[in-house]
């Protein structure tokens, strides 16, 4: 699905989460545009397969990635650090480091499993966002892609702590296009349904069947195509959108 019409070039880009799934195909997205590309994850090894596979279709790019638990402050600070100091400066991030947590009741939810969810799926785009807006701020120019999700709009049943997780994300990324209007930093998110990837593991097969009940299109989303979405929203020809939620849910969620 590559668009050799959107241009990266010269751009350096953080993606969390992008060793694998959803991250991994936006990294390769923006790489093929000319982006240099730093994939913030959890393994080591998951990071440096992912670099290769990266790597190995985009021609004259720096791939190359840092292990950061982005739900603790001082790994990101850390990250930040050693992502600036090989590439000098960050102009585009993409939040899509996420987990699902159980599909449960709310009122059965267990406290440590909500309190992970909306450390690593809110709080950590904070702290993420917090880390990269500096460096945006004195070039005058940034994209900030957050990674969402139409549970975030609608609500799923049985994954409340995702849902309201992404809900924040969402109200998160409204209230950082409207700080960062005038500086030519955009921040814009993405509210996919279902998309198939390995965060399917953690949840039930009723759960899955459900999402896919839901999409009118009757399929999940392919990783390729929130990537390509993600592309033209770190582009310079997205100009006119900060603060915004495009939908990506197989018209599921169509407002």
């Amino acid at each position: 699905m590559a668009d050799v019409t959107i241009d990266l070039s010269g751009h350096n880009a953080v993606v969390t989460g992008g060793a694998a799934g959803m991250g991994l195909a936006i990294a390769q997205r923006l790489a093929s545009a000319g982006a240099n590309i730093c994939i913030w994850d959890l393994d080591q090894g998951d990071i440096d397969q992912a670099a290769k596979e990266v790597s190995a279709n985009a021609v004259g790019v720096d791939v190359f990635g840092v292990v950061a638990d982005i739900a603790d402050p001082a790994a990101v600070d850390s990250a930040i650090a050693v992502t600036q100091d090989r590439f000098g400066s960050v102009e585009i991030a993409i939040n899509n480091a996420g987990i699902s947590g159980p599909n449960v009741p709310s009122w059965e939810y267990p406290i440590e499993d909500w309190q992970q969810v909306i450390a690593v799926d809110l709080v950590g785009t904070f702290l993420v966002s917090r880390a990269v807006i500096p460096l945006m701020l004195e070039k005058g120019y940034g994209r900030i892609v957050n990674i969402a999700s139409v549970a975030g709009k609608e609500g799923n049943p049985n994954a409340s702590a995702y849902s309201a997780a992404k809900a924040g994300v969402i109200g998160l990324t409204k209230s950082l296009g409207k700080e960062l209007a005038a500086t030519g930093v955009l921040v814009n998110c993405v509210t996919p349904a279902a998309v198939h990837t390995a965060i399917f593991d953690q949840m039930t097969q009723e759960h899955i069947d459900y999402m896919r009940s839901k999409i009118p299109l009757a399929r999940f989303g392919l990783p390729e195509e929130i990537a390509a979405m993600v592309a033209w929203l770190c582009s310079g020809e997205c100009s006119f959108s900060t603060g915004a939620v495009f939908d990506l849910s197989g018209g599921r969620a169509t407002y």
